[in-house]
């Protein structure tokens, strides 16, 4: 796609960004200052914040507000707190434990960005006057030759998050400033250390944010309910027994129980029978998905001008060989099997490093 990438801007006006506590969104600020924007920090509490006791290093915990205010008064920046947890536990909390219960394996941080985090920036920066929002995420905004604004890979490709922002597309990209787009991890800690910031050297947290200690079985417990059944084979053969759909994920090896000769893995949850079926690494694959859309650039449905599909955060984008689209919904044919399409996980679409799409896995078609 030509076009263009999309810079820091001039430095005029003001805008409000994504404080979470941690060093990027610390160096972000940073970067606005000296870029001559009048900076607002603006920190959102979820709903882990109020309603449990969230880790150390989540974006809503206690130290994690302290850090955002500490490093907004470092720099002599406003510094907003503004609570979240209505839409949040609504939208994200609620719909994770929905997902479970429906046996699939849901993404919050892409449900939050789509729904909670842009959306709340941008309100508050008509509040606020701002003319534009930012965040510390290892992403790009992409101008194509047509004018349309589209979200792009950072160039430090081992922290590239466009994946988990992959939803947010069309006109929220429009004020949308990401600092730190162009800097490899390396960088970032060098400038907090010459900013003297505090956060530095802070750890980054990988887990779920209202998952405390990143047990996602301990969470799930007593949330959703754990009926014990069957574990069959892809051959139908009885070969053990479950503790409950809802700990297991498409694709996962650990945990099974089962003995058997070669490795097993998870391969579908039979939620009509509560019968969790495994098989060996080529029944995980398949050369086809259905999903819904949460937006697709229609210029490349159908076949002759395929995207590239990417279906984990970690994993590469693999070659498509179309796209077929019908009203909300999409069937998604690779070129090569895919191994562990787990529903409720997102599937981003991308022409070369510009996202182009995004949408839910439902399952392998």
């Amino acid at each position: 796609m030509d076009g263009n990438y999309l810079g820091i801007g001039d430095g005029r006006g003001r805008v409000v960004l994504a404080m979470s506590g941690g060093v990027d969104s610390a160096v972000s600020a940073v970067e606005l200052v000296e870029a001559g924007y009048d900076v607002v920090g603006l920190t959102m509490k979820n709903y882990c914040y109020g309603e449990v006791d969230a880790p150390e290093r989540s974006c809503c915990s206690l130290e994690a507000i302290d850090d955002a205010r500490a490093v907004c008064g470092r720099l002599g920046v406003r510094h907003l707190v503004v609570s979240t947890e209505e839409i949040f536990g609504r939208e994200v909390y609620d719909d994770f434990l929905s997902e479970y219960r429906a046996g699939r394996t849901p993404n919050p941080c892409v449900r939050c960005n789509s729904i909670v985090r842009f959306d709340t920036l941008a309100r508050y920066a008509r509040r606020l006057g701002a003319e534009r929002v930012a965040t510390g995420h290892y992403a790009r905004v992409f101008r194509a030759a047509d004018g349309r604004l589209y979200l792009a890979r950072s160039r430090a490709r081992a922290k590239d998050q466009s994946y988990f922002l992959s939803g947010v597309h069309g006109e929220a990209l429009e004020r949308v400033i990401f600092p730190l787009g162009e800097r490899e991890k390396p960088e970032v800690r060098a400038a907090a250390r010459r900013a003297g910031l505090e956060v530095a050297e802070k750890p980054e947290s990988q887990e779920v944010c209202f998952i405390p200690g990143g047990s996602l079985h301990d969470f799930l417990a007593g949330k959703v309910a754990m009926r014990p059944g069957a574990i069959e084979t892809t051959g139908g053969e009885v070969v053990g027994c479950h503790e409950g759909l809802a700990a297991y994920t498409v694709g996962q090896r650990r945990g099974t129980g089962v003995a058997a000769g070669e490795r097993v893995y998870v391969v579908a949850l039979d939620l009509a029978r509560n019968v969790l079926v495994v098989g060996d690494e080529e029944a995980l694959r398949a050369r086809e998905l259905c999903c819904r859309l949460a937006w697709f650039d229609a210029r490349y449905a159908g076949d002759g001008r395929s995207p590239r599909a990417q279906i984990r955060s970690r994993s590469a984008a693999a070659d498509l060989e179309g796209v077929r689209i019908e009203g909300d919904t999409a069937r998604v044919t690779f070129v090569e099997p895919q191994r562990a399409l787990a529903p409720g996980q997102t599937v981003a679409f991308y022409d070369g490093d510009v996202v182009v799409g995004s949408g839910v896995i439902d399952g392998a078609a």
